[in-house]
């Protein structure tokens, strides 16, 4: 059953981690810009100090600016391992990765992306390393930790992908050959949204060393789990299928061209990074505006791979999260950030619980109609055989009906024939032509003639007998027939 949130909608959750100052911020005396209450969990960034090389222009821009404030649903400090507040790896997990391992396994997609500038730890938060795992391997390790704790009639299987968009074209991580043309090509389904095409299962990825970062990420990540889940219903006693999908993004680095040192190849990815991100800021900036709106605008997400491909996370049938990570000491990046992070936790998304009941039992019906519909077939069959036999008897019963009619025929003309010569022979015994000289011959020929006249009697009662008995057989072939004729109707 959907939960009542999932019917209103809920916001996309928000958390602000802030990373420890790197080697090359300490080299040129940087400081932390960023305050976090973790009570309120409010983030605040400082005015940056002037005497900051790297923070020259923007001391200028905000020198009349105090701190600003921004207030996320979780703000995480992770600067200082012996600040009482720290948060780290762990942390992360237990406040976001494991509510929303729940809810893919009560039946909901689900989506974990992290953005910000190169540097400010996506990478880190998303993957980790050996000895501090991230988002992705704990996500991982505590899903085969449940899976393997349920009962034996809870089945699960779990599929995986790992696809990059770089320069606008989408990469399979885990086929064992990349194409470096075309790229896999996105479709959208009625049902799951937009989906990569012919997207496989092996591990690769583009990285370039630019001057914000030596090991930045040119390109997104997007790491896919997809559960599938049958059980039994303790209540209706029906199978249950669900079938959910949990999204972990890695985005490539937020950071200005000009900031980076990137030219050539390197500026044209970071042109088509920009792009995606600016992208994605607009789709962010017109769902926000559009739950205060009563007419609705077009949403971009067909402008960028990246929005397309997120159409569903970032509006859609998803519970989403937006990790954002940021620089201590970069003012305006760090701003930006958290501008776009705060403008994020206003978009509304509708996730729903993606499950099948009776599955098994619809399968069954399905089965059991296309037996009836065969066993139907089969029956029309033996029914146009039935019609020709029934076809076939009354042809020739007819043609029964019909020699029984000419024999009838012939047997009256016989008949007649007969009664016409008795007559006659009657009519010559009882008035015999006088005979004027009676002799002993006279007397023989009286004789044979009373003689013919009583075998003819006798003939004329054997035939009347015979037609009796004919016209009987031929009444008791007719009914048969009748019977047998309404039999094969």
């Amino acid at each position: 059953m959907d939960s009542p949130t999932s019917k209103i909608g809920e916001n996309v959750r928000v958390v602000v981690r802030v990373r420890p100052l790197n080697k090359r911020e300490m080299e040129r005396g940087a400081k932390c810009l960023i305050a976090m209450d973790n009570d309120t969990q409010a983030t605040s960034i400082l005015r940056p100090d002037a005497r900051d090389s790297g923070n020259a222009r923007a001391a200028k821009r905000a020198s009349n600016d105090d701190s600003k404030t921004f207030t996320y649903d979780r703000s995480l400090w992770s600067v200082n391992p012996e600040d009482p507040h720290y948060a780290g790896q762990e942390s992360l997990y237990d406040c976001l990765g494991k509510e929303f391992l729940d809810h893919l396994f009560a039946g909901y997609n689900t989506c974990i992306f992290a953005y910000g500038q190169t540097g400010s730890g996506k990478t880190f938060t998303m993957m980790g390393s050996n000895d501090d795992p991230g988002l992705v391997p704990r996500t991982c390790n505590d899903l085969f930790r449940r899976v393997d704790k349920l009962s034996d009639s809870h089945q699960c299987s779990v599929h995986i992908s790992y696809f990059e968009i770089y320069n606008e074209k989408v990469r399979d991580l885990l086929a064992a050959m990349v194409s470096d043309n075309g790229g896999l090509k996105i479709r959208e389904s009625p049902c799951d949204g937009p989906y990569v095409e012919d997207l496989a299962e092996f591990q690769v990825r583009t990285t370039a060393s630019t001057a914000m970062n030596d090991q930045s990420s040119r390109s997104h990540a997007v790491f896919t789990i997809v559960l599938r889940q049958l059980f039994q219903d303790l209540n209706s006693k029906s199978r249950i299928e669900k079938i959910s999908r949990f999204r972990l993004v890695d985005l490539a680095g937020s950071e200005r061209a000009n900031a980076t040192g990137a030219t050539g190849i390197r500026l044209k990815e970071g042109s088509n990074i920009n792009k995606s991100l600016t992208t994605l800021g607009r789709v962010i900036a017109s769902l926000a505006e559009n739950d205060n709106r009563k007419k609705r605008d077009v949403v971009p997400y067909r402008d960028s791979t990246l929005t397309y491909i997120l159409k569903d996370s970032l509006g859609g049938n998803s519970k989403t999260a937006m990790v954002a990570c940021i620089s201590p000491s970069d003012y305006d990046e760090t701003l930006s950030t958290l501008r776009y992070a705060d403008q994020a936790k206003r978009i509304r998304t509708r996730a729903v619980v993606n499950e099948k009941e009776n599955n098994l039992s619809a399968k069954l019906l399905k089965d059991q109609l296309e037996n009836v519909l065969s066993s139907h077939v089969s029956r029309g069959v033996e029914l146009e055989n039935l019609k020709k036999e029934k076809d076939e008897m009354r042809l020739m019963f007819e043609e029964w009906a019909r020699n029984l009619d000419r024999e009838n025929k012939a047997l009256k003309i016989e008949r007649d024939a007969l009664r016409a010569h008795l007559r006659l022979a009657i009519e010559s015994y009882k008035n015999p032509i006088p005979v004027i000289c009676e002799n002993k011959e006279a007397d023989v020929e009286r004789e044979k003639n009373a003689k013919a006249v009583n075998d003819l009697h006798d003939e004329w009662s054997d035939l009347l007998q015979d037609i009796g008995h004919f016209k009987r057989d031929i009444q008791e072939d007719i009914a048969t027939f009748a019977i047998v004729a309404t039999t094969a109707a």
